[in-house]
C-alpha cells in the first residue's frame, strides 16, 4: 500500500497528466516518463489481459485488483479525469487569452525533460542516435502534416479515441494534437466541458482498446530495449518543438463543420519578425520568465523523483 504521501504525489501526477494533454504539442506520456512512473503506468494497462479473467473467477476480486495494479490506476485516473473535467475551460482559457505565455512554458518544459531523460539514457551507439534523429523526424513530420477535418461521427470518434490515447502515452507525440490534424479538438473540448456522455463514452472506448493493445507492444520494447525507446521517445520531444515554438504566423486556416476556425498552417518566428509582421506585441520578457519557469519545474520533479527513490 501506498503512503498518504504517496498517494497525493501520484494524484497530482494525473492532474498534470490531464491537463497537459489538453494542450496540443504536448503528451501525458512525457509527464509519466519524467516523474517515473511510465514502465509501471504500461505494465498495469497490459495486465488487462485474459489471466486478469482468470484471476477473478478463481481467485476473486481482491486478487484481481492486485494483479491490474488497481490502485496505482484508480488514483492516477482520478488525478486525469479530474484536471481533464475541471481544467478544460480554464486551458481552453489560457490559449486564447495567453497563448505566447502558455508554449513559451510548455516549451521550457519540454527542452528540461529531455535533458533529462537524455542524462539518464544517454544514446550509446550508432543505432540510438540513428533512432534519436528518427524520432525528431517523426514527430516534425507529424507537426507540420495538414488538418484533415472530419465529421465527429461515432465511427470515426472511436477510431479517434483509439489513435489520441495511444499517443497520449507516447512522449512527445500528443493525443490533443491528433485530434487537431482529425480535425475533432474543438468538439472535443465542447464535450469535456459540456459533458456530453455519448461523445466521451464512444471516444473512451476506442480509447481503451487501442490502450490494450498498444501497451504491450510496448511494455515488450521497453522490457528488452529500453534505451532504444526511450532515446526515440526523446527524439519524439524535440521534433514536437516546432508545434510549441510561441511566435508564429498562420499561413493558411479553414473552418471545420463545426463551425470552429483551425489552423493548417504556420510559420515559426522571431519575436521581432512577429511584432513586424503579425503586429502584437510579443510578450518576450514574460514568455522567457515563464521558460525558465517550464525548465525549473522538471528540475524540482527530478529533484523530488530522486529523493522518493532514495526513501
Amino acid at each position: 500500500m501506498k503512503s498518504i504521501q504517496g498517494k497525493l504525489l501520484l494524484f497530482l501526477r494525473g492532474v498534470a497528466m490531464g491537463a497537459v494533454d489538453l494542450v496540443p504539442g504536448i503528451s501525458a506520456g512525457t509527464i509519466a516518463l519524467v516523474t517515473g512512473i511510465y514502465e509501471e503506468l504500461i505494465d498495469s494497462i497490459k495486465s488487462f489481459n485474459l489471466d486478469a479473467l482468470k484471476i477473478l473467477k478463481n481467485q476473486g476480486f481482491s486478487a484481481v485488483w492486485r494483479h491490474i495494479n488497481g490502485e496505482f490506476l484508480l488514483i492516477l485516473m482520478s488525478g486525469i479525469l479530474c484536471s481533464l473535467f475541471t481544467l478544460a475551460g480554464v486551458m481552453n482559457y489560457f490559449l486564447d487569452v495567453f497563448p505566447l505565455q502558455l508554449w513559451s512554458f510548455f516549451t521550457g518544459l519540454i527542452i528540461a525533460s529531455v535533458i533529462y531523460l537524455l542524462r539518464q539514457h544517454p544514446p550509446k551507439r550508432c543505432l540510438e542516435v540513428c533512432l534519436l534523429g528518427a524520432g525528431i523526424l517523426a514527430a516534425y513530420s507529424l507537426s507540420v502534416s495538414p488538418v484533415v477535418a472530419i465529421e465527429g461521427g461515432y465511427i470515426s470518434l472511436f477510431f479517434a479515441g483509439s489513435i489520441a490515447l495511444c499517443a497520449m502515452i507516447l512522449p512527445g507525440i500528443s493525443g490533443s494534437f491528433i485530434l487537431v490534424l482529425l480535425g475533432l479538438y474543438p468538439l472535443f473540448i465542447k464535450a469535456l466541458v459540456n459533458v456530453e456522455m455519448g461523445f466521451l463514452l464512444t471516444f473512451a472506448a476506442g480509447g481503451v482498446i487501442g490502450l490494450m493493445l498498444f501497451s504491450r507492444v510496448l511494455s515488450w520494447l521497453l522490457n528488452h530495449y529500453k534505451r532504444a525507446v526511450i532515446t526515440t521517445m526523446c527524439g519524439f520531444l524535440i521534433g514536437s518543438l516546432s508545434v510549441l515554438w510561441p511566435w508564429k504566423q498562420v499561413a493558411s486556416s479553414t473552418v471545420n463543420q463545426s463551425g470552429k476556425l483551425l489552423v493548417t498552417g504556420s510559420t515559426n518566428l522571431t519575436p521581432q519578425g512577429y511584432m513586424n509582421v503579425v503586429g502584437q506585441d510579443p510578450q518576450t520578457l514574460a514568455c522567457i520568465l515563464l521558460f525558465l519557469a517550464g525548465l525549473f519545474i522538471v528540475l524540482i520533479v527530478e529533484i523530488v523523483s530522486l529523493r522518493l527513490k532514495s526513501k
